[in-house]
């Protein structure tokens, strides 16, 4: 039904490039999460890739094996746009039911300002996130693991090595969101587990890129797919934590309201309504 674009499997490549690569990520992995201050995201973001593109050059992988090539730019941003509809859908649909809808209450984006959010949205996320990690596990990861080892095995380790890439920054986010930490729990052993859901969802997830990578010919239907769930994630969580603290507000309001216009509220404010000592 619909052809796939997949490099060539080639034998007697050496492993060392892979390797090579994996521990490059590793090194990107703790700088972005744990030394680098976050003002630097995106310079490291956008440097990673170059280093990986070249790798995956001098690897001996061309444009076309690496999903990079301008013959299936315009089949990419297809499959991409579509992606972006039917995520925007599905977020729609979830944040119309209660349950569902704590799913985007992440704390972490209650104080954020509309001017950061259109920052993080249009500008980190898909020159940052999505850009870096999409060459790095669809486009060089990805192809140099499938000439070696053939498309499926190649599809399996950078998928397992996406979720662990989501190691570090999952840690402590089920203290962010409370539907996260309602099904992992508080402690120690709710932080283990949001990050092995982290792992699973996310190694799940890179099942998915490279299934529109492989069908699209291109990285840029993974990055549609990739920017939609992160992008308007922010998006959703920052609107409807907003409307969920007015709500919130606003029947605050009421209560004291009533409770204003209680008979007796003022004498009993004042001591009119206390029966005097000594009686």
């Amino acid at each position: 039904m619909f052809e796939l674009y997949a490099p060539a499997q080639v034998t007697g490549l050496d492993l060392w490039p892979v390797l090579v690569v994996i521990a490059f990520m590793v090194a990107v992995n703790v700088v972005n999460n744990r030394l680098a201050p976050q003002t630097h995201f995106l310079l490291w973001a956008f440097g990673s890739s170059v280093v990986l593109v070249a790798m995956g050059l001098l690897d001996g992988n061309t444009w076309t094996d690496m999903g990079l090539s301008w013959r299936y730019a315009l089949r990419g941003l297809i499959w991409g746009a579509i992606m972006v509809g039917l995520v925007t859908l599905a977020y729609l649909v979830a944040s119309s039911f209660k349950k569902t809808r704590q799913a985007f209450h992440d704390e972490r984006y209650a104080q954020m300002s509309g001017g950061r959010l259109i920052f993080q949205t249009l500008v980190e996320v898909p020159f940052g996130t999505v850009l870096m990690e999409e060459i790095a596990f669809r486009a060089v990861l990805f192809s140099m693991l499938a000439r070696r080892y053939g498309v499926i095995w190649g599809l399996v380790i950078s998928s397992l090595l996406f979720g662990l890439w989501h190691i570090l920054p999952s840690i402590g986010t089920h203290e962010s969101n409370p539907a996260l930490g309602g099904v992992a729990g508080e402690g120690r052993k709710g932080n283990v587990i949001a990050v092995a859901l982290s792992v699973l969802t996310t190694s799940v997830a890179g099942v998915i890129f490279i299934v529109l990578r492989l069908v699209s010919g291109s990285i840029l239907g993974p990055m549609g797919l990739h920017w939609a769930t992160n992008g308007l994630g922010y998006f959703f969580s920052f609107f409807l934590i907003r409307i969920r603290d007015r709500a919130a507000a606003g029947i605050e309001e009421i209560v004291h309201h009533h409770d204003d216009q209680e008979p007796g509220h003022e004498g009993r404010e004042s001591g009119l309504g206390e029966k005097p000592r000594g009686e």
